[in-house]
């Protein structure tokens, strides 16, 4: 049953999507998103006009385990019932795990405190991860690896590793978790930050995958950075392979009065 409220109620809907066959996360004109279905699919069920705010842009190709975005409506939902009938409308590669009212100055992307995002390469040809990794057969350091990753930890401005006529106001992130770790065939790469860039980590691994190589020196890394230069770094790696994987907020802006 949806019942009227008092005054504008804002939700927070937390979802994972395999992103293999949608244009990114952004609605757009002339390419199917997921923003474009979630919104579709609530709209339908709500019988009202939906737009929803997520706490981050994937590109094109790009998955998602945990990603939150907020919604407001006039109405007083059944959130439990309303996720359930969400999954059965979403296409498979979009699920809704769970719907909950917040405070009404809560917002997904401006709340965030940290986001995770994990880039995973399959070293072995694997039917079970060609949707989800990169397949990358040549040797890799990931000693290597690891002690330039580190060099990327702390506040920089990563411009040098953003796509180029982005419109952001400040290339400045600060990265608190850079490793890369051997998992079975795959070698992982985890990433934590406060913000992240257009293309940015898919940048990252491709200058670290030249250091771990040998294509690219260890301590090329500060001089990459300092030049701002997007052609300084490395090639973006595909992708299929990067996923986020969590999103931090502070816990009590999300609790509703």
């Amino acid at each position: 049953m949806r019942l009227k409220s008092k005054g504008i109620v804002r939700y927070f809907l937390e979802l994972s999507f395999d992103g293999t066959d949608y244009h990114g996360w952004q609605r757009q004109p002339n390419a199917i998103s997921v923003q474009q279905q979630l919104e579709e699919a609530l709209s339908m069920l709500l019988s009202e006009t939906v737009d929803v705010t997520a706490a981050g842009r994937t590109d094109a190709g790009v998955h998602a385990h945990q990603l939150f975005v907020h919604f407001d409506t006039l109405q007083e939902l059944d959130t439990q019932g309303l996720a359930h009938r969400l999954n059965r409308f979403l296409p498979e590669a979009i699920v809704v795990h769970e719907i909950f009212q917040v405070q009404e100055e809560a917002h997904a992307r401006f709340d965030a405190l940290s986001r995770t995002y994990r880039y995973r390469i399959s070293t072995l040809k694997d039917p079970f991860s060609t949707r989800f990794a990169w397949h990358f057969v040549q040797p890799l350091q990931l000693d290597v690896m690891n002690e330039a990753a580190k060099m990327l930890l702390g506040t920089h401005d990563f411009e040098c590793f953003s796509k180029s006529n982005t419109d952001v106001k400040t290339f400045i992130c600060t990265i608190t978790q850079a490793v890369f770790e051997q998992v079975g065939h795959e070698i992982v790469f985890t990433i934590k930050a406060d913000r992240f860039l257009r293309n940015m980590v898919r940048a990252i691994v491709g200058t670290l995958v030249e250091v771990g190589s040998g294509k690219r020196d260890l301590y090329s890394i500060q001089s990459i950075l300092e030049s701002k230069s997007r052609s300084e770094a490395g090639v973006s790696v595909p992708a299929k392979g990067l996923s986020l994987i969590a999103v931090e907020y502070p816990e009590l802006r999300l609790h509703a009065r």
